[in-house]
Order: structure tokens, then sequence, then C-alpha cells
């Protein structure tokens, strides 16, 4: 079974509002979306398959990726990449004095090593960070938020907050409550605990 992508699962043609919301979708009254198509195309193509996961699965996908453009286009008011706030975002939130080894960023943040580096590459130029040796491995570097960096992401951060505030607002706050023990549950079953922030 074919899962849309963050975009653009299938083409589709214009949304009708005259059709019946198809039995999946608790909310009769509104019209048909994309995935109620494409589930539709597919249950005339392929009867033999049940392509309800696509109701889940596919809206998520594309609830992310509008998201992600929300987030990105405040990070960008600030001058920073997604990547950027995430590394200066886990270095403040580690407390003073605001440092971390690059191989622990890597960890925390998801990012191989040849990516952190780029990354910590970028923003040393920027004066946001500063790199040095480890007192206890010489193999190992330190990365550290200057003050301009720290300045930068505080501004950065209570933006970000503001931003997410708003989009969550768009729900009912019981809405809200329900998705985060769901995500939190399911979150549970496809990745290991994180490490200690």
């Amino acid at each position: 079974m074919t899962s849309p992508s963050a975009r653009d699962a299938d083409t589709v043609g214009p949304r009708r509002t005259d059709r019946p919301a198809p039995p999946d979708r608790p909310d009769r009254s509104a019209p048909p979306d994309r995935l109620d198509l494409i589930q539709a195309a597919w249950r005339r193509e392929r009867p033999d398959l049940d392509p309800s996961p696509q109701g889940v699965i596919g809206r998520l996908h594309r609830v992310a990726g509008h998201l992600t453009d929300e987030l990105v286009a405040v990070y960008r008011q600030h001058g920073l990449s997604e990547g950027d706030f995430d590394v200066l975002a886990t270095l403040r939130r580690a407390g003073a004095p605001y440092e971390r080894t690059a191989g622990d960023l890597a960890e925390h943040t998801l990012v191989t090593s040849g990516g952190m580096t780029k990354r910590i590459d970028r923003l040393e130029a920027a004066g946001l960070v500063t790199r040095r040796v480890a007192e206890r491995d010489a193999r190992a570097r330190v990365v550290a938020l200057t003050d301009a960096g720290r300045t930068l992401i505080d501004a950065a951060f209570t933006d970000h907050l503001a931003n997410e505030h708003r989009l969550l607002a768009a729900l009912d706050p019981a809405d809200v409550e329900a998705l985060r023990g769901i995500l939190t549950r399911w979150l549970a079953r496809l990745e290991d605990p994180p490490p200690t922030p």
C-alpha cells in the first residue's frame, strides 16, 4: 500500500463538498479532504485491501509537514535554520555554562557526527558558539554558547513557543490533551527512551 508523503500522496482532482464523509471519519459534517479522496480511490482500485491506516498516518505526515513549515518560518526570522536552532536550544537548556561535547550534541539532536560538525562550523563562524578541546579527552571537542548565541536563542525560543501555542490554539484544549496522551504512548512504542536532557 502506498503511503502519502508529507505533501502529496497521489494527485487528486478538485475537492467535492457534496459527498458524504467516509465511514472512518468521525466528523461527518466536514467535507472530504485529500486523504479521504486517496482512500476512496484505493478502495475502488483495490477493494481487497484496507486503506484505513492512511486516514491516520497520511494525515500525520501532512500535519507534520505543515507544522515544520510554520516552525521553520520563525527560525528564519532569527537567521537560523532548523538545525541551527536545534543545536543552540540543546546547549541553552543544558544550563550554565551552556556547553556539551560534540558527541553529546549529536546524541541529543539525533544528528550524525559529520552533520553536527558542519552545523558547529557554521555557528562558530557566526560567533554563536565556541569550540575547544575537552580537558578529560583530547580527542573530544566541547561546544559552548557565546553571549551572542545565548541572546539569540533566548529570543528565538521565546518566539518559537509563542508560535507553538498559536498552532495548538486551533484545537480544542481537550483535543490537545488527548493528542498528547495518544502520541506519547505511540512514540514510546517506536523509540527508546531519550538520554537525560
